[in-house]
């Protein structure tokens, strides 16, 4: 009879544990929630991060407080999205670098992105475009690959630092055109931009937000870009496919993501606030105006597309053997 009766109350407890936890999530979101951006505050990622978590926190009527934790090229801000409790109380915004190309880079990243955390929705994608000097002699991308073929490890591509999207574009780039060029990394895109202007490197990939001002003032000409089609911001800008080089296509995408273990009633609830997010018509016409492409869909999409990615430029890093500073 005792054992029956303690059975009976073991069971009661489970019962009041599951009904609580139901109840939580149901009732989810109930108090703010935290958002960690891996990027210091200013930057196109922290940008991003306020408009959609402003636009989030209406639908779900609580505040949605956007932390920045930058540092090693947006690890660690991803981490402690990682090391969170995984109540829906802390998410954050998963990018491109830190979700698909720092396990290969680092080689030694205290996490899995695929295996630690928990997509919840693609935000968008961006193209980066191809630019020289305006008084360059590379009139187009093939002017380039018969100069840098002429005279392999001369030319030289600019980047916002070693293993970002910058680099990578070029090196990916150089791996389908059968070329070698020198990279010189600076600490900031803006940077490697100005000196492009000046005249000091021969070419850069840059994100199409920061290139589309100087390409319109005519402070750089632009050569190619990076996505499939042609952008409507740059209409006689031809994609590289156009140009014999399918593979070179790079988008740098970011979306929402939550540490593993996140209900997923919670992660379905935030992913519809998401998606309804990205409806607002003045976020839209934001995100179109610097040549984005608009994301949303299910968590397993964005899931598919991380998986893709991180396969795609691990072997990108160790074919140019990339390492970190």
């Amino acid at each position: 009879m005792r054992l029956i009766q303690q059975a009976s109350t073991c069971l009661v407890c489970l019962l009041a544990i599951f009904s609580a936890a139901a109840s939580a999530q149901s009732n989810y979101p109930s108090k703010p929630i935290n958002f960690i951006v891996p990027y210091g505050a200013g930057g196109s990622a922290d940008s991003r991060s306020r408009q959609i978590a402003q636009k989030m926190s209406v639908i779900l009527k609580q505040p949605i407080v956007v932390d920045n934790k930058p540092g090693a090229g947006g690890n660690i801000g991803t981490e402690a999205i990682v090391r969170a409790a995984p109540d829906g109380y802390t998410i954050g915004m998963g990018n491109f670098a830190p979700m698909a190309v720092n396990k290969t880079l680092f080689g030694n990243l205290r996490y899995n992105p695929e295996t630690d955390l928990t997509p919840i929705i693609l935000i968008e994608k961006g193209p980066l475009v191809l630019v020289v000097n305006p008084n360059s002699p590379y009139k187009s991308v093939q002017d380039i690959v018969v100069a840098a073929k002429a005279k392999p490890g001369v030319l030289t591509f600019s980047s916002g630092g070693i293993g970002g999207s910058h680099q990578l574009s070029a090196e990916l780039f150089e791996q389908n055109a059968g070329i070698q060029m020198i990279h010189v990394p600076y600490k900031s895109g803006s940077a490697a931009l100005t000196d492009l202007m000046g005249g000091n490197v021969d070419l850069m990939f840059d994100q199409m937000y920061s290139a589309v001002p100087s390409i319109k003032a005519d402070k750089i000409r632009p050569l190619a870009i990076t996505s499939k089609k042609r952008s409507p911001l740059l209409p006689n800008v031809p994609s590289f496919a156009e140009l014999g080089y399918p593979k070179v296509e790079v988008l740098n995408w970011q979306g929402l993501i939550a540490p593993k273990g996140t209900p997923k009633a919670i992660i379905d609830k935030l992913n519809a606030a998401a998606n309804e997010a990205l409806k607002d018509p003045q976020l839209r016409e934001l995100m179109l105006s610097q040549g984005n492409e608009i994301g949303g869909g299910s968590p397993a999409e964005f899931a598919s597309l991380i998986k893709a990615e991180s396969a795609k430029w691990s072997a990108v890093v160790k074919t140019a053997n990339i390492k970190p500073e």
